[in-house]
């Protein structure tokens, strides 16, 4: 697991701390969101997870290997994979083979490796005909997908992402998304998703908030959508969807108010069209609800 205990932050150029208190237990397996607001102190937070930052007191320590130890900090590295929010930040390569390799070539491999390395992450995350390609050439959503190459190259158990659709359109978003989604689902990688955005919380198992350096909630989606009395002064709202069903439901209708995904959604009118003999429950989600059109 990734372990910190009451680790405290400040930068040099800042008075009060970015951090304070921050104990938080992150095991193996799970997919855990970490939201706020701008400057509560989330990317400050998930640079600690692979010591490119340390705590002024506490600690925080990586599968029982401690941050604070310069020996363990290459192996924390290979086991915490890290993407930023520009993916330009990461780019070392000159073409998208190059990039990839860099991570495994600076811990020594022999080229055999890394090459299997290399094919094997960029096809895992949807972009294996782009190998010749320079990166600079590629698009926002295609720099991200290599950002997430280069870390999957590492072999991590973990895999830390911060905002990594903030410059992507809807549809790069979902692309993106979906990788992660099922890098966690079908492959088992433990993900820390850092976003402000509600409705990407769709696949997590924990929502943790953070207000001023503090964790405030840290509990199942629903459990911390139901919070809107602590999360509006936050500046921070609840996903569309789950919107839409409570209003239906202040007007009267009965329906869940805790839904956080489309397709729940759909089964959840259907169910209730169902149950006052309007329609027969047809078994084809959303698409039986709008037949001549697709599901965005």
């Amino acid at each position: 697991m990734i372990r910190t205990e009451k680790i405290l932050f400040k930068y040099e150029s800042t008075s009060r701390p970015v951090l304070r208190d921050i104990s938080l237990k992150i095991e193996e397996g799970e997919y855990v969101t970490i939201m706020g607001a701008n400057g509560c102190g989330k990317t400050t937070l998930i640079r600690h997870f692979n010591g490119l930052l340390s705590p002024w007191s506490g600690s925080v320590n990586v599968d029982g290997l401690s941050t604070s130890e310069p020996g363990a900090l290459s192996e924390i590295r290979q086991r915490v994979g890290m993407v930023f929010q520009n993916p330009d930040s990461q780019i070392v390569g000159m073409s998208v083979e190059e990039d990839v390799a860099f991570g495994p070539g600076n811990i020594g491999l022999p080229p055999h490796e890394i090459l299997e390395r290399v094919h094997n992450a960029l096809e895992r995350v949807g972009i294996g005909g782009l190998l010749k390609r320079n990166p600079h050439t590629l698009s926002s959503g295609e720099k991200q997908l290599l950002a997430i190459a280069g870390a999957l190259a590492m072999r991590p158990r973990y895999l830390v992402l911060d905002e990594p659709t903030a410059y992507l359109d809807p549809s790069m978003t979902r692309q993106v998304l979906d990788v992660v989604r099922r890098l966690h689902n079908e492959e088992g990688i433990t993900v820390i998703h850092v976003t402000h955005d509600m409705d990407e919380i769709v696949g997590s198992q924990r929502v943790v908030v953070m207000n001023e350096g503090r964790i405030i909630l840290d509990d199942s989606p629903t459990r911390v959508f139901n919070r809107v009395d602590i999360l509006r002064p936050l500046g921070l709202g609840i996903p569309k969807v789950t919107e839409l069903m409570r209003h239906l439901r202040r007007m009267g209708t009965d329906v869940r108010p805790d839904i956080l995904t489309i397709d729940e959604a759909c089964e959840e009118i259907l169910s209730l069209l169902d149950s006052q003999k309007k329609i027969a429950k047809p078994s084809a989600g959303c698409g039986s609800l709008f037949p001549d059109r697709p599901v965005e």
